[in-house]
């Protein structure tokens, strides 16, 4: 059967060229003010390739004392609280999965009510503080360890699982336990990898946790120095001025290369996660 190509194809092609377009410009230009010379940016000829190519930028960005204490802590984050939070947010959706559990609805509400009403910010920290999780990894991964939102995918595609798996398991003597580590996850590749990037996307790019619980500024996450180099403009006045000669210039140059040492290593995760990311959104997300 020959498929026709309409112009309402057309238009949806054109559109969604426009929207990859839209996204990729931002990147390709910080990318090519990045490895410009200071001279051509003040000039206003970069587009969409660099000029005067140099990689003095990422020289200063990556030397610089605070870019790699905030990797090394954003990446403990980030495996500390994707682990934490699969592990939590994967037993307490196996547990909510099934009906037999007492007060099924009640607890199913109760998760579902926090998606709309929260504590609020002061009380939040209140609770960090009061269990003396202030200026530690913990604050970082515990406030935001479970989204609802990723419990009940989670829940949903547990539910889509065979009942008979589970019988089968009793019948050899596993605990609900047993079943839930040997059986049901080895079988949850594809939500697990599906979710763990959601997790490990977000700790990446959370600030707000750093802002509200750390005052030591050795434990402040990448994004937290990003932040501030943005504020401020520059890392360093000496290497600023030792680059080129027009200050803003190099600062916005700066930028961009700050904004791209951070943001690339977490784009990079996709690839290798792609052939579960589709599956497992799918499957968590048809079956109520």
């Amino acid at each position: 059967m020959k498929t026709k190509f309409g112009v309402a194809d057309l238009l949806i092609i054109l559109i969604l060229f426009g929207v990859v377009a839209a996204t990729l410009y931002p990147f390709v230009y910080m990318l090519a003010v990045s490895f410009s010379d200071s001279t051509h940016i003040l000039k206003g000829e970069i587009t969409l390739w660099p000029k005067g190519f140099n990689v003095e930028m990422y020289k200063i960005v990556l030397h610089d004392p605070r870019i790699s204490s905030a990797y090394i802590n954003t990446i403990r984050y980030v495996l500390v609280g994707t682990l934490v939070s699969l592990i939590m947010t994967s037993m307490g959706a196996f547990a909510i999965s099934k009906k037999e559990l007492p007060h099924h609805k009640l607890f199913t509400l109760l998760i579902v009510f926090t998606m709309f009403f929260s504590g609020g910010m002061i009380p939040t920290f209140l609770v960090v503080k009061s269990y003396g999780l202030v200026d530690s990894l913990w604050s970082m991964v515990l406030p935001t360890a479970v989204s609802t939102w990723n419990l009940i995918v989670m829940r949903t595609f547990f539910s889509a699982m065979p009942k008979e798996l589970e019988e089968s398991g009793k019948i050899d003597g596993l605990t609900d336990i047993g079943i839930f580590f040997r059986l049901v996850l080895p079988l949850s590749k594809a939500v697990l990898a599906t979710i763990g990037l959601f997790y490990a996307v977000g700790i990446w790019n959370n600030f707000y946790s750093a802002l509200l619980y750390l005052r030591n500024q050795d434990m402040f996450p990448l994004q937290v120095v990003l932040r501030n180099i943005v504020l401020q403009g520059q890392i360093n006045s000496a290497n600023v001025s030792s680059v080129g000669g027009d200050n803003l210039v190099v600062d916005d140059a700066l930028k961009f290369t700050t904004i791209l040492v951070s943001t690339v290593p977490i784009l990079l995760v996709y690839p290798f996660l792609q052939k579960y990311f589709v599956k497992g959104v799918m499957i968590g997300s048809v079956k109520g």
